[in-house]
């Protein structure tokens, strides 16, 4: 299923831009620090599915708090994209065969190729890795897009407040 992200492209780049303001920084003074903010909640979200804690019988946390760290990492990807000017707003939201901690691994090996590079078709293909994780936790369209407005109105009482 092609999903088309335009709005929420737009919301972070008003996000983006309000923090920007606030703390007076840019895309290119952060670069380092957001790839490394998504590399840090990809981790978080892993963290939460436990899916790699073969030593371990407790269950993943709550969905609430997945599909919470799944809208972090999103941020992050969003707003990497926007620095990366990247021109594509449609990805392809495809059932993940592979487990969890295999997505997992492939997302951090995309992430660490597109920061490198800066070229869209890495950062594509990211972006469509972290889809399959979605799916893998059994996120529609519209857990996405909710997960992702509900923690953009806690990022912006978080500014609002000196966080």
């Amino acid at each position: 299923m092609l999903i088309d992200f335009k709005d929420l492209f737009k919301k972070q780049k008003e996000l983006d831009l309000d923090i920007q303001q606030r703390h007076n920084v840019t895309y290119e003074n952060t670069m380092s620090r957001r790839s490394l903010s998504l590399l840090v909640e990809i981790g978080e979200l892993a963290n939460a599915t436990r899916c790699f804690k073969y030593w371990s019988n407790k269950p993943s946390e709550s969905k609430e708090r997945v599909y919470d760290e799944y809208a972090d990492g999103l941020h992050f990807l969003l707003s990497l994209g926007i620095a990366l000017n990247v021109k594509v707003t449609n990805y392809m939201m495809e059932k993940a065969e592979e487990d969890l901690t295999y997505l997992f691994l492939a997302m951090y090996d995309s992430v660490l190729t597109f920061i490198s590079t800066k070229d869209e078709k890495d950062y594509v293909k990211s972006f469509e890795i972290y889809l399959k994780i979605a799916d893998k936790l059994g996120m529609s369209k519209d857990d996405i897009f909710e997960s992702y407005l509900l923690k953009l109105g806690e990022n912006y009482h978080r500014q609002e407040t000196n966080y």
